[in-house]
């Protein structure tokens, strides 16, 4: 089992930046892919972005793209996620994830999940 634990969530007006943070521990082995989900009220939970510990191959879903980055730091077993050009629409609690499969999207296929972290954004 991997261990999740997010941070770096926040209140920030339109346009600003936030920068969330993952940090992986117990069974990292184990995980092929990490992915950043988000849930908000009344919404289902929806992936955002992934990237692969080999490789670093990241993708996005389309309303994120251009403004989020995901990225790894294989040394310290984090991986962050870089929200640039907030809008409102991207109020949500985050979720940081593991999976053992290559490239994967679907919440189904994550095994494990942090806690969330809130993001708010204000017009």
């Amino acid at each position: 089992q991997v261990q999740l634990v997010e941070s770096g969530g926040g209140f920030v007006q339109a346009g600003g930046s936030l920068r969330l943070s993952c940090a992986a521990s117990g069974r990292t082995s184990s995980s092929r892919t990490m992915g950043w989900f988000r849930q908000a009220p009344g919404k289902e939970r929806e992936f955002v972005a992934g990237i692969s510990w080999i490789g670093g191959s990241t993708y996005y879903t389309d309303s994120v793209k251009g403004r989020f980055s995901i990225s790894k730091d294989n040394a310290k077993n984090a991986v962050y996620l870089q929200m640039n050009s907030l809008k409102p629409a991207d109020t949500a609690v985050y979720y940081c994830a593991s999976s053992f499969l290559r490239s994967s999207y679907r919440g189904a296929d994550f095994g494990s999940w942090g806690q969330g972290t809130q993001v708010t954004v204000s017009s």
